[in-house]
């Protein structure tokens, strides 16, 4: 795909920034060039000037972060799948296989990434993690459909890619030699799924993991989905591994329920070795057993959002709406202020960009002018009424614009 020509200077004027002030931006070569505070009192003609865009005080955002997803599991793009009810965890991975390759017939993945790689960028994400299935059954098919799909959509939103063993690491036969290769083949990270409840072996599967990390310079980041002790143990195990290695700010552990089952003392035992050793956690707001973000935020770890499944085997729901999203952990995580709800808005941006490691980050000069603009006037307000989409702009360019004369 060719690369679309930079854009020629913008102005965004009377945007609200996230600490209720108004201001102007220069956009120039896909970056910040300017911020300047509006003058009290301004009026504006009445025609826009060239490259002019108006936001009459609608809230400017940096670009929302998707922490974690799924991009080749979705089914979107094809017929709409019933959801089939499994007993467990191995009967739906085992389900799941059979229905991708069902819809797979029907639409390949690179074109169901792609499309809900588009809906993300339309509702101003411009960055997105996602978990690409790598076991014996699609080898790296997922990983090679997915790289297409990042390349068709570049233009659009950054994609970042996990090497996700479905199956396991150690319970299947030649899974650590199909991560290594994914690793190569251009994952940015490693993956890993339960290393007691799925494999049963905890030791084994984080020696490949964390082998292949350090070999590769990759990040890790696993799913951990068993609760109580054993979970406990896990997340203990995770961040003695990533303080050995020195991968403090490149580890994070994916839903961790058993932070939402803890006692309070014991939540901030393991609070602190997280924050120590450097380790974030994703969570994506769910029913049952969600990391109290609140108290692990005030205790230093970082948090971060993220979609998950969308519309897959998995569950039938999601939009790629990270506001929504925000709303969704908000109302799971009994946060109702306005400073909580402002750090709700920052699990979907500051925190995800942190947790993914993202340069040029957030609305300063010089940073990149990935931006979203909505139709809120306050942070609060976005994360509560999660609003229509205004202007969205990726390196500049312009992905989205109902601002347009």
């Amino acid at each position: 795909m060719a690369t679309r020509p930079t854009p020629g200077p913008q102005l965004l004027l009377d945007a609200t920034l996230l600490d209720g002030t108004r201001a102007d931006l220069r956009i120039e070569d896909g970056r910040i060039a300017a911020v300047t505070p509006v003058p009290p009192g301004r009026e504006l003609p009445a025609a826009a000037g060239p490259g002019e865009r108006r936001l009459n005080g609608a809230l400017l955002l940096p670009a929302l972060v998707d922490g974690h997803a799924h991009l080749d599991k979705t089914f979107l793009g094809a017929p709409w799948q019933p959801h089939r009810e499994t007993a467990d965890l191995r009967a739906q991975i085992a389900s799941e296989r059979q229905q991708r390759r069902e819809v797979a017939d029907r639409l390949p993945v690179a074109d169901r990434a792609e499309a809900l790689a588009r809906r993300m960028a339309a509702l101003g994400t411009g960055h997105v993690r996602s978990h690409v299935d790598v076991d014996p059954d699609t080898g790296l098919d997922h990983l090679y459909a997915v790289l297409e799909a990042r390349e068709r959509v570049r233009e659009l939103i950054d994609v970042q890619l996990v090497a996700f063993p479905q199956s396991g690491v150690v319970a299947e036969p030649g899974v650590a030699q199909l991560l290594d290769a994914a690793l190569r083949e251009g994952a940015e990270l490693i993956g890993g799924l339960d290393p007691f409840g799925f494999d049963g072996d905890v030791d084994g599967q984080l020696d490949v993991v964390f082998e292949l990390a350090e070999r590769h310079g990759a990040g890790v980041d696993i799913h951990l989905h068993d609760g109580g002790a054993p979970g406990v143990a896990q997340l203990r195990a995770i961040a003695a591994r990533t303080a050995a290695l020195g991968l403090g700010g490149r580890v994070a552990v994916s839903h961790a329920y058993c932070l939402g089952q803890l006692e309070p003392r014991e939540l901030d035992s393991v609070a602190a070795v997280l924050t120590d050793a450097g380790v974030a956690v994703m969570t994506n707001g769910p029913a049952r057993s969600m990391p109290p973000v609140k108290r692990l935020h005030e205790r230093g770890v970082l948090v971060f959002a993220g979609s998950d499944n969308i519309r897959d085997a998995w569950w039938p729901y999601g939009t790629g709406d990270m506001l929504e999203r925000a709303t969704v952990i908000g109302l799971q995580g009994d946060l109702m202020t306005d400073q909580d709800l402002c750090l709700a808005a920052d699990l979907a941006t500051a925190h995800a960009a942190r947790a993914l490691g993202l340069a040029e980050y957030g609305i300063a000069v010089g940073g990149r002018a990935d931006l979203v603009a909505v139709a809120a006037h306050s942070v609060p307000e976005a994360v509560a009424a999660h609003p229509e989409r205004l202007l969205v702009l990726h390196r500049g360019h312009p992905v989205l614009d109902r601002l347009a004369p």
